[in-house]
C-alpha cells in the first residue's frame, strides 16, 4: 500500500534565534508520526528547516535540532529545499553558478539533510512500487531556489517517465512565482500527467476542491492562520485512489474541512 506522511515548514520566527527554535513542536509532530498505526514508512517535508543569516553560524545548529527531533520516528524522511536553505528570500537562487552561490545555509542543508540520503543535488527523485507490481510511484523533488538549465532538463525527463502516481514536491506553491523554479516547473507539470503537487512556504495547510496542489506548511513555523500545527497522511485505497487527511499534532484528530481524495491522475475521487 502506498502510505506516507507530509510535514511542513519548521523554521523559527526570526533569524539566528536558535534558543527559540520550535524543537518541542517538531518533536511532537514526529513522535506522533512514530505512534500512528501503522507507522508511515516515510515522510515528505516541504522545506524551511531553519532561519539563519546566509553565511552565519546558526544554520547547522538549527538543522541539528531538527534532526534530533526526529529521533522517535523510525521511518525515512525525504526533504525539499526551501528559500531559507538559500538566502531566505523567496527570489533567491543558490547552487554553484547561480546568482546566490553556495552560502552556509545551502551547504549545511546539502550535507546534513541530503548527505545521509547520498544525494548530491538539491533536486532528486524517489521511486516506490508495489511488491506485486500493481502500481508504481515517483516523488520528484524540485529545488525552486536552486534552479538552472540542468535541473530543468532533468525535471522534464523525470515527469515524462510513466508511473501510476507522480508527486511533484516543491517548497513554494504555484503562486509564488518570485522563486526562480516555480513558473518553469509549473509549465512542465502542465505538459505531463501528475497526481499531486505537494508544497509548503505558507505557514498553514489548505487544498482547494479540484486542485492538484496540497499545501502543508504547519510543521512548527509561526502559523499565519487560526489553524494548529500538525501533519498530513496520504493513504492508498483498494481502488488505487488516495485519501489525504490533516492530523492535529496535539489532539490527533482529523480536520474534516481538509479531507479529500484523488485518483492516480489527480482527478477528484469520492472522499
Amino acid at each position: 500500500m502506498l502510505y506516507f506522511g507530509i510535514v511542513g515548514d519548521t523554521r523559527s520566527a526570526t533569524a539566528d534565534d536558535t534558543p527559540h527554535y520550535p524543537t518541542s513542536i517538531i518533536t511532537r509532530v514526529f513522535d506522533d508520526l512514530g505512534g500512528v498505526t501503522p507507522v508511515p514508512p516515510f515522510v515528505i517535508s516541504t522545506g524551511d528547516y531553519q532561519y539563519s543569516k546566509p553565511n552565519g553560524n546558526e544554520a547547522a545548529p538549527q538543522l541539528q535540532l531538527y534532526i534530533n527531533s526526529k529521533a522517535n520516528y523510525p521511518g525515512l524522511q525525504f526533504p525539499t529545499i526551501g528559500n531559507h536553505e538559500c538566502t531566505g528570500a523567496t527570489a533567491s537562487n543558490c547552487g554553484a553558478g547561480n546568482v546566490d552561490g553556495t552560502p552556509t545555509t545551502y551547504l549545511s542543508y546539502m550535507s546534513m539533510m541530503l548527505g545521509p540520503l547520498q544525494k548530491t543535488t538539491p533536486y532528486y527523485e524517489i521511486d516506490v512500487a508495489a511488491a506485486d507490481a500493481s502500481w508504481t510511484a515517483k516523488f520528484v523533488f524540485v529545488a525552486a531556489n536552486a534552479w538552472d538549465s540542468t535541473q530543468a532538463a532533468w525535471l522534464d525527463q523525470a515527469l515524462a517517465r510513466p508511473t501510476t502516481y507522480t508527486f511533484v514536491v516543491r517548497h513554494e506553491p504555484a503562486g509564488a512565482t518570485q522563486a526562480p523554479g516555480v513558473a518553469p516547473s509549473e509549465a512542465m507539470m502542465a505538459a505531463h500527467p501528475y497526481t499531486l503537487s505537494i508544497v509548503g512556504h505558507s505557514h498553514e495547510y489548505n487544498h482547494s476542491p479540484g486542485s492538484r496542489q496540497v499545501l502543508v506548511g504547519n510543521g512548527g513555523a509561526p502559523l499565519g492562520t487560526g489553524q494548529d500545527f500538525g501533519y498530513a497522511i496520504v493513504t492508498q485505497r483498494a481502488d488505487q485512489s488516495l485519501v489525504v487527511d490533516m492530523v492535529d499534532y496535539l489532539s490527533g484528530e482529523l480536520d474534516p474541512s481538509f479531507h479529500f481524495a484523488v485518483d492516480p491522475d489527480g482527478s477528484p475521487a469520492p472522499p
